[in-house]
């Protein structure tokens, strides 16, 4: 059965994975400092629109993986909501209490949640772990040691699922019954971790002896498999992030979707 998720490729996959990094690092800690409900709102909007575009897969693949995000949305929203702060009471229920101002309040940081979720993913589907350990290396000076020792645990972590389910095959080949209710974890446990743990042990030490015999210790020039370089997408990249900002700030000026203005309790 073949597993692999069809996707094409778009502009924001030729970007400098170093360079996407740190526009989206300034990004968060801009986001950090928008307190105007409006502007967070096209803010989200545009860049669910940036991830239904152009990240190169299906757009149910696209809704299905933001999916999680509106419970995060939901569930961050209605804790504010119910019991925030506020002068405007909408409603009052025991310790439930919902005003203006706290759900507005709410909607902005769940808004805000959102929205790194949606860069997070959009991130993570146009960003190659490969290329951007390579990049790591090239332009930012990450020393090759610890750039190829995250590549290799990626590289392991689908050939420690295979082993898993090789272990539990053989358990069922040789007729081992598995506890039920609360043992059944503490069995899983006990029989599954040992034998993981070795192979894991085992095979971690021949890959560092391997590194080491290599040279992996960062010494002198290197030469490397991919040249990771800058191109002209790094600057349509910025300049769709500088536009995507301006546009929403415009927008939240003269077609508000919220009356209201600062969130922030006291303004």
């Amino acid at each position: 059965m073949n597993m692999e998720i069809v996707h094409k490729h778009t502009w924001l996959h030729h970007i400098n994975p170093s360079m996407k990094l740190i526009v989206m690092v300034a990004l968060f800690l801009f986001l950090l400092f928008v307190h105007y409900l409006n502007w967070l709102m096209y803010l989200t909007l545009f860049a669910f629109l940036l991830l239904w575009s152009f990240s190169g897969y299906a757009s149910r693949l696209v809704m299905l993986m933001t999916m999680p995000f509106f419970l995060v949305f939901l569930s961050t929203s209605s804790s504010m909501i119910m019991f925030g702060k506020g002068e405007t009471t909408w409603l009052s229920w025991g310790m439930i209490q919902v005003t203006e101002e706290s759900f507005y309040r709410g909607i902005h940081i769940g808004l805000r949640a959102f929205l790194f979720a949606v860069l997070g993913l959009l991130f993570a589907l146009t960003t190659r772990p490969v290329l951007l350990f390579y990049s790591l290396m090239q332009q930012l000076g990450l020393k090759p040691k610890y750039a190829y020792s995250f590549m290799t645990g990626i590289r392991l972590i689908p050939i420690m699922m295979e082993e898993f389910n090789t272990i539990r095959n053989a358990r069922r080949v040789r007729g081992t019954r598995e506890q039920k209710g609360f043992k059944k974890l503490f069995h899983i446990i006990e029989s599954y971790s040992i034998p993981l743990l070795a192979q894991s042990i085992r095979r971690a030490h021949r890959i560092a002896v391997a590194m080491e015999t290599k040279g992996f210790e960062g010494d002198g020039e290197r030469t490397y498999y991919y040249k990771v370089g800058f191109s002209k997408f790094d600057g349509y990249f910025i300049l769709s992030i500088i536009t995507l900002i301006s546009l929403s700030y415009v927008l939240s000026i003269y077609l508000p979707i919220f009356p209201t203005g600062d969130v922030r309790y006291g303004n």
